[in-house]
């Protein structure tokens, strides 16, 4: 399951980035918002799971 959400976290991070970027290019600042909070979703979801990692023996 965890390589499941790692990649998961990975996909949310790299669909952030490409709407963050496609709306500053556009000026659609609403679409460049929704990037930057996918994106965030996204590195919250990797750093859980290396915290959860961080706990396994």
């Amino acid at each position: 399951m965890s390589a499941e959400q790692k990649a998961k976290a990975k996909g949310e991070q790299v669909a952030g980035a490409v709407k963050k970027t496609a709306g500053e290019a556009v000026g659609n600042e609403s679409m460049r918002v929704k990037g930057e909070a996918e994106q965030t979703k996204g590195d919250a979801r990797a750093a859980k799971e290396k915290g959860k990692d961080a706990l396994r023996p």
